[in-house]
């Protein structure tokens, strides 16, 4: 069986990338493309945009179609949208990709209760298997070499990225605080500025680089008496994330509704 799948945000560059994953793989089929109202996309052949050849599949702006049309949505756009789409593919009991990020306390509430809905919804701040390996390893290192080690998270997109931290980073954020066992929220430090005093026992902190085309460097920096553990990523194509989720919506095709994770889709 071919899984029918249909892209919300066509027109971006995560868009692009995975209508070129969809279209590679030969067990998924393209058959809708949307981007928001009034895009200057719409109307255009999804593979044309994504640099194919036509595919017959034109960017519109008709969400209903095109969830109708598909047994699976992957949706990389912002929280609002994200949300508004995990209420209707709940109503559909469709599989739905998240790999927005940026989304608040309520927005995740939101989609967890689509999830519990009817949706069968995989979300997580990176598609990467690399990434999911490396989070997966932060909880362990953070678990064995304990509260000596002072934890800090440095990560580096493009100049254009809005969200800050990046999703990532707060996925090995959350990763270094379940090694912990302590909750994130209470323990991160976001940013310092001015005399800030001696860095407080247990916190987890954070620093954000914006600038030129990077798609995503990410280091979680173990620092302890006398060494330090560098645990690092480096993204190179988006299609990295855009394959990622391809495999989650095949993953989940079998699923029955929930909230998953791409730990669940790879095992970890």
């Amino acid at each position: 069986m071919v899984l029918k799948i249909a892209i919300a945000g066509a027109g971006g560059r995560m868009g692009a990338a995975n209508i070129r994953a969809v279209v590679a793989n030969a067990e998924t089929e393209l058959v809708a493309a949307f981007d928001r109202a009034g895009s200057a996309l719409a109307g255009k052949d999804a593979g044309v945009h994504a640099g194919l050849e036509p595919l017959g599949v034109a960017i519109g702006d008709d969400v209903s179609a095109a969830l109708d049309a598909a047994d699976a949505l992957i949706d990389f756009t912002v929280p609002a949208a994200s949300v508004a789409l995990a209420s209707e593919t709940a109503k559909r009991g469709l599989v739905h990709i998240i790999g927005t990020t940026g989304c608040s306390e309520a927005d995740d509430t939101a989609i967890a209760a689509a999830a519990e809905a009817g949706a069968r919804i995989v979300k997580s701040g990176n598609m990467s298997l690399g990434i999911n390996l490396l989070a997966a390893l932060v909880q362990r290192a953070a678990q064995s070499l304990g509260p000596d080690f002072d934890i800090e998270i440095l990560e580096m997109h493009h100049r254009n990225k809005v969200d800050a931290p990046s999703g990532t980073a707060l996925l090995l954020g959350e990763a270094a605080a379940a090694g912990r066992n302590i909750a994130l929220r209470d323990n991160a430090v976001m940013a310092r500025e001015g005399h800030t005093g001696a860095r407080d026992e247990g916190t987890i902190g954070f620093a954000t680089l914006r600038g030129g085309s990077v798609i995503g460097d990410h280091s979680v920096i173990l620092a302890g008496p006398a060494e330090r553990l560098v645990l690092s990523h480096v993204a190179e194509d988006r299609a990295l994330f855009a394959n990622g989720a391809v495999k989650a919506a095949l993953w989940a095709a079998d699923k029955p509704k929930g909230l998953y994770s791409m730990a669940d889709v790879l095992g970890l």
